[in-house]
């Protein structure tokens, strides 16, 4: 039965036609946000919120611990476990890097920003993946960069690698673990002993990073 002393939680409501059953998710600020099928009525988000209450408040505690713990100067932007100063400019369109700065647009440097992250992802990554898979002695076959909400990597059956261009703000260690995590994929496709035990071989410390990216990875938003 609902507390109905307990304070109402705010949501918001996406529409899927893809999606088979009500979904909530905490975002990373905390904003809840519920996925209702096609044809799902409105009722079916309030009482999934209030069904789930328990998990949101837990969840949106965690992620508080966890931003707080990853905390950033104002003004700043993550790259690589460094800092990036961003110094607004008026008329500019495009994010330019110079040293530890970055000149970004003086009104709403978002989009421009995640544009920049996206271009410098490409070249930062197939960098590190060519690398990777020359001292494996494996080959894929394209990149991908994306930005999906839920996913950091993955490596398709024919060698195609994709990776989240938010990985940039990660620290370095762990960008290097994700990319031995999908090279190691080449030559053993599931996650059986033998593909952690690859993996262990060439990131011994890969469990170090796999934990920093399940609790701050859900912090790493520009």
């Amino acid at each position: 039965m609902p507390d109905l002393r307990a304070e109402p939680i705010d949501y918001s409501v996406r529409r899927s036609r893809r999606a088979r059953r009500v979904r909530v998710s905490v975002e990373p600020t905390g904003a809840v946000v519920v996925t209702l099928p096609g044809r799902a009525p409105e009722r079916a988000a309030a009482e999934a919120v209030e069904e789930l209450r328990g998990w949101i408040e837990r969840r949106r505690r965690t992620l508080a611990r966890a931003r707080a713990e990853v905390a950033r100067e104002p003004g700043t932007v993550p790259w690589l476990g460094e800092s990036l100063r961003l110094v607004p400019q008026a008329g500019r369109t495009r994010v330019h890097r110079r040293g530890d700065e970055l000149l970004v647009p003086a009104r709403d440097a978002g989009p421009a920003l995640e544009r920049w992250y996206r271009r410098s992802a490409r070249d930062e990554l197939t960098r590190r993946l060519d690398a990777a898979v020359a001292r494996a002695g494996a080959a894929y076959s394209g990149l991908t960069i994306r930005g999906q909400r839920t996913r950091w990597a993955s490596c398709s059956a024919k060698g195609h690698m994709s990776f989240n261009w938010r990985l940039l703000l990660a620290p370095t260690e762990v960008v290097d673990y994700v990319v031995e995590h999908e090279v190691a994929h080449l030559e053993v496709m599931d996650h059986s002993p033998r593909f952690w035990a690859l993996l262990e071989s060439r990131v011994p410390d890969w469990h170090t990073h796999a934990a920093w990216l399940r609790r701050y990875g859900p912090t790493l938003a520009l």
